[in-house]
């Protein structure tokens, strides 16, 4: 009796000592840097490379010594919805400390400036629809302001988007449809796909425009093949979409359009891999109910007999060059959002009407953003 108990006592303390906790000293380590700027350097690459385990306590070293990039980056990588580190709140906190404290930065000398922006374009889709566990409430008024100083202070194209389609659906702004489209219109000549993108399902669908099947086939597939890494999957739903409700009739026509829109309005995405596992190909397939394949690229040679028109700028409707407060009723002047068409000098000519799919840049020089402060709660 006495070797059983023996025996059940050993079976016990070895169990037990499986069971206890690794002492915190035999845990691996927290990181030391040899500088806070050597710590943000480690914490872009692991952040770029994939690596977030390695990312964080890198970048939140570099941001606890108040490196600006250290706190952009880790409020990026909270942000970003398929990690599983992702924290929306402390991402908002970040991007929010970011905006308050930089909303002046110079677009021209300071290098801050698209960081500042995109924080703000961050932060204005966090407001607009809220975030409880911080108890701050949906304010799309609020989030259009953050957009607009984005937009026009720093000429931000994502903001300028966000905020185009805001004006379509009349959120937080007075709604104003023909400078919405005339936006949109702006951006996907510049190359911006997601413009595009959106620009070619109100083609399709005939909303606040008229039905334009073969131009919407044609945008889209430009759309999809430039489409950043990030907004692939929904570029491409839109895509899918387009292609299998389009008739043989339709898809004939387009090839020719694609080739030459893409000469002029593709804009190559940033593919660069720098974790060194390769890229991996998120549109492999794609099927159509009928079951026909859904090709990603379309667009062979140009036939020289087709001449692909302009991508559609001046629409229907479309608002006379006037200056554009996103703010609505009652806010006081606004810097023009217009592409102007521009005089051989490089002059905005306030009184020029819209050319075939915009000339020139997105107008208008903005000044600092009202109090931007915490979110109404």
């Amino acid at each position: 009796m006495r070797t059983s108990d023996r025996l059940l006592g050993l079976v016990l303390a070895m169990g037990l000592a499986v069971l206890v906790p690794v002492a915190p000293s035999a845990r691996a380590a927290v990181p030391e840097f040899t500088s806070p700027e050597e710590a943000l350097r480690q914490g872009v690459s692991a952040y770029t490379g994939g690596y977030y385990e390695i990312a964080i306590p890198a970048l939140e070293h570099a941001a606890s010594r108040n490196l600006f990039l250290g706190q952009y980056f880790l409020a990026k990588l909270y942000a970003d919805n398929g990690s599983a580190h992702t924290d929306h709140s402390k991402a908002f906190v970040l991007f929010q400390k970011i905006a308050n404290e930089h909303a002046d930065a110079d677009p021209e000398d300071d290098q801050r400036a698209p960081y500042v922006a995109r924080s703000m374009t961050a932060l204005a889709g966090y407001v607009r629809v809220g975030l409880p566990e911080l108890g701050v409430r949906p304010d799309p008024v609020r989030a259009a302001d953050y957009l607009h100083h984005a937009a026009i202070f720093f000429n931000d194209e994502d903001a300028q988007f966000e905020l185009a389609k805001m004006l379509l659906r009349g959120e937080g702004v007075r709604a104003d449809a023909p400078r919405a489209r005339h936006w949109l219109a702006t951006l996907a000549q510049k190359g911006h796909a997601g413009a595009q993108a959106f620009l070619a399902d109100l083609l399709w669908r005939g909303k606040f425009m008229p039905h334009d099947p073969v131009r919407a086939l044609a945008l889209i597939s430009v759309a999809a093949k430039n489409a950043p890494q990030e907004d692939e999957v929904w570029i491409h739903d839109i895509y899918q979409n387009i292609y299998c409700g389009a008739a043989e009739g339709v898809r004939s026509q387009v090839d020719g359009m694609v080739a030459e829109w893409d000469t002029r309005y593709g804009r190559r995405p940033n593919t660069q891999d720098d974790s060194g596992l390769g890229t991996l190909g998120a549109n492999a397939s794609r099927t159509c109910a009928d079951g026909r394949v859904v090709p990603m690229v379309l667009g062979g040679p140009k036939h020289p007999e087709t001449a692909a028109p302009a991508l559609p700028s001046a629409l229907p409707g479309a608002a006379p060059s006037r200056p554009l407060d996103a703010r609505g009723p009652g806010a006081g002047p606004g810097p023009a959002l217009d592409a102007l068409a521009t005089s051989s000098g490089g002059q905005p000519q306030p009184g020029a009407p819209s050319m075939g799919f915009m000339s020139g840049d997105v107008g208008g020089t903005g000044g600092s953003l009202r109090s931007v402060g915490s979110p109404s709660r």
